[in-house]
């Protein structure tokens, strides 16, 4: 067990996690962070006897290790992923991959893709060792239900489908096989065959089911398309759509339903008059049955628009019209263009009684169902009349009906309500917050009657620690009790229990969340399960706010009482995994120096299995601690932060300090922090282990004065720690990306306190930047400044003086620090012509400046070469600054652009 120190920092106590399996010998290298293997999934089997680990570096290849429930390695797999278990739990299957170093070399070498090796699927038997492995495996599913398969091998001109069971004792081949799948909870498997004739444009297409040992079904024939095949849950229904000309899909589907395995008979099709005038069946949205199999849901949508051939392109205009009324920002129109072209309408069709009623529309296009389409009532909204304000809120108000889906019939429930209706799991309530009273509400869908459950006098539904300029969010709904009858509401610690047609009084279920400061969560471990049962025990995983530990409870809400501790410490837990079929659980017990590997256990937690070891690629590195530190803000607000230290550290000596943030972090005081060559943050082992300390502060925001707030929160935690004695006060330096960006940005013009500051795709100009465009969505970025994270909390107009006062860019002349800029030419969030201000003018006034442009990227580095590449220039950025290693030639000489292919400068 790890144990604990207390460090006093000013006035106040903060707690330190520091011991260490051995003596350090050597700091962290690129390579290590590169090669380092995080596990990137986990399964259990449905009977929890066994465990499939995947574990993969940033670059390299993955593998997959097989533990049994005693905590035993069974089996490891190099360049293998994609591990699963079958519904007995005999046998794992595992996809074993040409490995990267093959394929790599391959590329050099221009090979082809179809000459390209292909993937392998590995069965193993897990009872008898057995292994199997099934070459050139192109696609496969495995039946949920039984112990069978589905699998295409070689190129897609080898389109015979292989069923088999898994033990290999039963096989059928069947040839032309353009499409399968199984159902969700039988061993019924459907198949499409395409036969195609030269002389035929249209191919002879079949749509077929086929049950092991029992064989083969012929549910459709004919010439043209069938798409969208969609099972219900059971497998003895099947929908599709056909299209007797493949040039005429866009207008000339129609819906099949079989039944029973009989021949496919028709529902609808483009002519039926439930749908709208020049609407058709879409293929653009999957079918749904529900989950009792009395409905079929559906798209509909306008027939598509086809372009007019009798004219050249190039005689065509290319223009874009932005019109100051319509509803939607033409940008986030472009933006939506391809997926509006696809848009569609629901609509139903009921089997009891053979009728079809379209539920959405154009006008209010938008559905949500209950109880998985079983419920007689569903929601339908629209935000139509309200899409022009969303520019500047953020938000967008609603309209609410409810419709009948045994009639079609629908009627208003709210207008222009500021609020994100649900559904209760059985269809008998919506319920919603309503964020401008900060008080939740609940409709009876039948009886049509609202009821208001909570008022801010007598419930603190919102987040108390809100501070952006917009109406707080509430803590959310834990679930609703079977058939409806309570509903769980969170505040900000504990679980509540409401009638919902506030009858009753609400009951705190968990007692005392708010008087011991921990936030109480329960945990979904039965993802088939609708509803919270008072009468069963559940799980739950708690935050303490003071310790910023973790722990997993035991409740039963029959009644309120104190949870029952399970585990609890310092250290961070997060959601486990159950088995479908036991009590056996996955998890994961992390620090800063604990690897979150992970563990085996039941509901009860007293007893556990540990299973990976990933720590032990720890061994060998200088690693680090993780401290809690406490200060109070040039405001007189009370904050917290982390500080993280080499393991080696000596109080006496004097260290270089990076101060990296973006908001709050301190409730992540124990999370490891995977090595990883980031996108767009420092690595704190990496530095930890070169030698570096790490401050990571809260902020606390002030309405108008984002820049204020950041200054009055993060410079008195840094003399705090400058007058412990330990930081070299000439060498600290600062990151931040994004927002964090902006805030490292603002900090150089007030202090010239820091060595160096990296600022990572930031805004330095914020009236430029309330008129930009969010490119990732299309969306205008004014509301971000106006109720958002820049937190101006108003207009340019209305709040001049605050947008000029909180940019960086009219201030930039009392910069006194070396900046290096990172802001990529296609950044979705942030326009990048945000930092080229920062540079030019950094340039202009002769200031040492770099701008790291990764061409093509967006708001951070995806391409690992890229992230790699930055780490270590930012890296070699600071230490030059704070620990005077040389410049390196990309900072002195630069990298022209007749050299970037040739040269990297470092």
């Amino acid at each position: 067990m790890k144990y604990f120190k207390t460090v006093l920092l000013g006035l106040c106590l903060g707690t330190a996690l520091f011991s260490q399996a051995q003596v350090p010998t050597k700091p962290l290298a690129w390579e290590d962070v590169i090669g380092w293997k995080r596990i990137t999934a986990q399964t259990i089997s449905d009977n929890g006897k066994w465990v499939a680990c995947q574990m993969e570096p940033w670059r390299g290849d993955a593998s997959v290790t097989l533990y049994n429930d005693l905590g035993a390695e069974k089996a490891s797999f190099a360049s293998a992923e994609g591990a699963s278990f079958s519904a007995s739990s005999n046998f794992m299957l595992v996809t074993l991959k040409p490995s990267v170093a093959v394929v790599d070399s391959l590329k050099l070498k221009k090979t082809k893709e179809d000459k390209m090796p292909m993937n392998k699927l590995m069965i193993y038997h897990l009872v008898s060792d057995k292994k199997e492995v099934i070459d050139s495996v192109r696609t496969f599913k495995l039946s949920e239900s039984a112990d069978w398969i589905a699998y295409q091998r070689g190129s897609k001109a080898d389109s015979a489908l292989y069923v088999r069971s898994l033990d290999g004792s039963k096989m059928d081949s069947l040839p032309a096989v353009t499409d399968f799948g199984f159902a969700k909870k039988s061993n019924v498997l459907y198949f499409v065959k395409s036969e195609s004739d030269k002389n035929d444009k249209e191919a002879l297409v079949s749509l077929h089911t086929f049950v092991p040992e029992k064989g083969k079904s012929l549910l459709f024939e004919g010439k043209g398309v069938l798409k969208k095949m969609a099972f219900d849950e059971n497998g003895s229904k099947l929908a599709f759509l056909y299209c007797a000309h493949k040039d005429s899909t866009f207008k000339g589907y129609s819906l099949y339903v079989s039944e029973k395995m009989e021949k496919a008979r028709l529902i609808a099709d483009k002519n039926n008059n439930a749908f709208p005038a020049g609407c058709v069946l879409s293929e653009n949205e999957s079918l749904q049955f529900s989950r009792n199999s009395s409905r079929l849901f559906f798209g509909t949508s306008p027939e598509p628009k086809q372009k007019d051939t009798t004219v050249l392109a190039e005689n065509r205009p290319n223009v874009h019209i932005w019109n100051w009324d319509e509803d939607t920002q033409y940008t986030q129109q472009d933006y939506d263009r391809a997926k509006d072209l696809k848009k569609t309408y629901t609509a139903v069709y009921n089997f009891a009684s053979k009728q079809l009623f379209q539920l959405a529309t154009a006008d209010i296009p938008d559905l949500k169902l209950a109880d998985e389409g079983n419920a007689s009532w569903a929601l339908l909204y629209s935000t139509k009349a309200y899409d022009t304000e969303r520019m500047w809120t953020g938000d967008s108000r609603v309209d609410m009906y409810r419709v009948n889906l045994d009639s079609g019939v629908r009627d208003v429930i709210k207008s222009g309500v500021n609020a994100t209706m649900q559904l209760s799991p059985k269809g008998s309530f919506a319920y919603w917050y309503n964020a401008p009273d900060s008080s939740w509400y609940t409709y009876d869908m039948a009886a049509r009657k609202e009821y208001r459950l909570t008022t801010p006098e007598n419930f603190t539904a919102w987040d108390e620690d809100n501070d952006v300029p917009d109406y707080p969010a509430a803590h959310g709904v834990a679930g609703w009790t079977t058939d409806d009858k309570q509903v769980l509401i969170y505040d900000r610690y504990d679980i509540w229990q409401f009638d919902p047609r506030a009858t009753k009084e609400p009951v705190n279920l968990t007692v005392n969340g708010r008087k011991e400061m921990i936030t109480y969560r329960l945990v979904k471990l039965d993802k088939e399960e609708r509803d919270v049962s008072l009468n069963k025990r559940q799980i739950l995983i708690g935050f303490n706010e003071k310790s910023k530990g973790y722990g997993y409870y035991r409740a039963q809400f029959s009644k309120a009482a104190v949870p029952s501790v399970l585990m609890a410490g310092n250290y961070m837990l997060k959601s486990p995994l159950k088995a479908k079929k036991s009590d056996a659980v996955l998890y994961t017990v992390e620090t800063f120096q604990q690897y979150p590997d992970l563990h085996l256990s039941d509901l009860d937690f007293a007893k556990s299995v540990k299973l990976t070891n990933g720590v032990a690629q720890q061994e060998g590195f200088n690693w680090g601690t993780a401290e809690l530190v406490h200060w109070i803000s040039l405001d007189g607000r009370p904050l917290e932060g982390v500080v993280y230290k080499p393991a080696d550290f000596d109080p006496a000596k004097k260290y270089p300090m990076i101060v990296n943030f973006y908001e709050r972090n301190a409730e992540t005081l124990y999370g490891y922090r995977m090595p990883e060559p980031h996108r767009s943050t420092i690595d704190y082992h990496y530095y930890t282990s070169n030698g570096y300390l790490v401050f990571n502060p809260d902020v606390r925001y002030k309405d108008g004065y984002p820049g204020e707030s950041c200054y009055n929160s993060i410079m008195p935690g840094i003399s705090a720690l400058i007058a412990q004695g330990y930081v070299d006060e000439k060498a600290i330096g600062a990151q931040g990306h994004s927002w964090g960006g902006y805030q490292v940005a603002y900090l150089a013009t007030r202090t010239n306190l820091f060595a160096a500051i990296e600022s990572g795709a930031p805004v330095v100009n914020m009236f430029s930047a309330y008129g930009g465009i969010r490119w990732g969505t299309g969306l205008n970025r004014s509301f971000q400044y106006e109720h958002g994270q820049s937190r101006i909390g108003g207009t340019p107009w209305q709040k001049p003086l605050n947008y000029m006062e909180n940019s960086p860019l009219f201030t930039m002349d009392k910069v006194q620090t070396p900046i290096l800029i990172m802001h990529n030419d296609n950044d979705g969030h942030v326009p990048w012509y945000q930092g080229i201000e920062y540079f030019v003018a950094l340039k202009r006034l002769q200031k040492p400046a770099w701008l790291l442009n990764y061409t093509g990227e967006v708001h951070w580095p995806m391409r690992m070469a890229n992230r790699i590449d930055f780490q270590k220039r930012m890296f070699q950025f600071f230490d030059h600054y704070l620990r005077n290693q040389p410049m390196p030639d990309w900072m002195k000489e630069g990298v022209p652009a007749v050299e970037r292919d040739f040269e990297l400068g470092y």
